[in-house]
């Protein structure tokens, strides 16, 4: 009986090695300016914005440099011209991404009722409009890392973020949240201005567009309306601002206003053809154009440095909701709509390079995370004689907003969820 207890009984434990588990850290620099060396160029770009010691030591070893003049055939190259090839290669491989590259789709819940507004800068995503909080989100497991609450009970109209606060037009007030958790509401006084439709914010200032057609324009710091601007006749429906002390907006009526901030006038007007109110609109000060979507589904481009259109394209059937580009990038548009097909346009020609849906077909898979369920499903890309109308409803939600990165996008769509496109596309054909 004893033999029998005996033999029943599990081996002993191994005994761990009390040795330390070798780590890249644990590796001298040469080591790993070898391992460094077997990579392909964006791979090696990637590994330089890890931390500041891989970065140190590939710009040490010069690997970069040394890579890029073999793959072009260069003898030598400035630090300047590098880094200008540098994001010339980072801006193609964005665009063939997004042309051309495999879609994977994450989709995970934000917020207890519709989420219509999303903002993405930095590696993280705030997101709002709805119900009564704002949330941001890190791209890293989608984890919500901070949640600011609206006071009493004002409904959120827009907002907008940077690194140590969030601005958000709460009613006729203008609202800051400091990133370290402290919450302070613009003195109210009655009659300041009408109602804010759009509101966008350019530290020190906060400009709000409003139905009276006018811009106001709040100091962040003294906290005060600076100045009054009229831009339209019509509300505002729309608004961006340049690095360059521009304000430009757009309205119910079709009209674009351009005005300086030094000013309290309209420099300039321009207009589109079909006279449709415009729903958004962005600037791009690379190439100073402005991009417009209106209520009747059309997309608009003019080049301010002549005030003159450049393109007109009608690309949805309805409203087009969003539309924005990469900083820096002076070639893709993405416009997002009441069709829920997300579109990728040329920025100099307005034509439509791909048109965007979650595959029906794909194998939905879904893990926990930190912030809940992740669902993950595939993109496919849709022909130019596809008939939109036969894809269900469910699986293309309406575009309510957008929001670019490099080799991604975020979308809302008036629902509980968000969506994370990922634009995947092989390095070698670069």
């Amino acid at each position: 009986m004893e033999r029998t207890r005996s033999s029943r009984r599990s081996p002993p434990p191994k005994k761990r090695s009390s040795k330390p588990r070798a780590t890249i850290e644990s590796l001298n620099g040469d080591i790993i300016c070898m391992i460094f060396s077997s990579l392909g160029f964006f791979d090696l770009v990637r590994c330089s914005a890890v931390c500041k010691s891989w970065n140190a030591i590939i710009n040490r070893c010069k690997l970069l440099q040394l890579l890029y003049c073999k793959l072009h055939g260069f003898s030598n190259t400035s630090g300047s011209s590098m880094r200008l090839h540098l994001e010339e290669l980072a801006m193609k491989h964005h665009r063939f991404a997004l042309e051309e590259g495999r879609i994977d789709i994450d989709q995970w819940k934000a917020h207890s009722v519709g989420v219509d507004q999303c903002r993405m800068k930095r590696g993280l995503i705030l997101t709002g409009v709805g119900d009564k909080v704002m949330r941001l989100w890190s791209l890293e497991g989608y984890k919500c890392v901070e949640e600011y609450s609206l006071p009493n009970a004002a409904s959120l109209v827009d907002f907008d973020f940077d690194e140590s606060k969030i601005v958000g037009l709460i009613g006729t007030r203008i609202c800051i949240w400091r990133r370290n958790g402290l919450r302070s509401v613009f003195p109210s006084r009655e009659g300041t201005f009408m109602k804010g439709l759009c509101m966008r914010y350019f530290d020190p200032e906060a400009v709000v567009g409003c139905e009276d057609g006018t811009a106001r324009v709040f100091d962040m710091y003294s906290r005060k309306c600076s100045q009054i601007i009229r831009m339209h006749c019509a509300p505002v429906t729309s608004l961006s601002l340049s690095e360059d002390q521009l304000i430009i907006s757009g309205s119910s009526l079709g009209s674009i206003a351009i005005s300086g901030l030094s000013s309290d006038q309209r420099v300039a007007t321009l207009r589109s053809t079909d006279c449709t109110g415009i729903k958004t609109l962005c600037y791009n000060p690379c190439s100073r154009l402005v991009f417009a979507g209106t209520t009747a589904g059309y997309a608009s481009c003019w080049d301010l440095r002549t005030m003159k259109s450049l393109w007109e394209t009608r690309i949805s059937p309805n409203v087009v909701y969003s539309l924005q580009h990469l900083q820096n990038d002076t070639s893709t548009l993405v416009v997002g709509g009441i069709d829920g097909v997300l579109r990728v346009l040329d920025q100099n020609t307005g034509e439509v390079l791909s048109r965007c849906v979650m595959d029906i077909g794909s194998a939905s898979s879904s893990s926990n995370k930190v912030s809940g369920v992740i669902e993950r499903n595939e993109g496919r890309r849709l022909s130019a004689g596809c008939c939109i109308d036969r894809i269900p409803k469910t699986i293309r939600p309406p575009i309510t907003c957008l929001a670019v990165g490099m080799k991604k996008v975020v979308t809302t769509h008036n629902s509980k969820y968000i969506r994370l496109w990922k634009f995947n596309y092989s390095d070698k054909y670069l």
